[in-house]
């Protein structure tokens, strides 16, 4: 699978996370800012990645996101430990 395909489907279920009502605001507001950073094209693909892995690193940390928001975004910094 290609980089930029990886990079849609992480697109993806950052939006569901942003939009999940059950997920505290700072957290989706958090998945938005992450979705952000993988999608500037104007940074190198590490930058990117470097960057949304710091923000989702500290929203997993959050004592209060709830255990299916933390699973997820966990799902998702292992994804994006592989574009690398």
């Amino acid at each position: 699978m290609d980089t930029d395909t990886k990079i849609k489907q992480l697109v993806t279920v950052l939006d569901q996370l942003a939009e999940d009502t059950s997920v505290p605001r700072n957290i989706r507001r958090g998945a938005k800012e992450s979705k952000e950073k993988l999608l500037n094209k104007d940074e190198a693909l590490d930058v990117r990645t470097a960057s949304a892995l710091t923000i989702l690193d500290e929203l997993a940390n959050d004592p209060n996101i709830p255990l299916h928001g933390r699973t997820l975004i966990w799902n998702i910094i292992s994804q994006l430990e592989t574009l690398k």
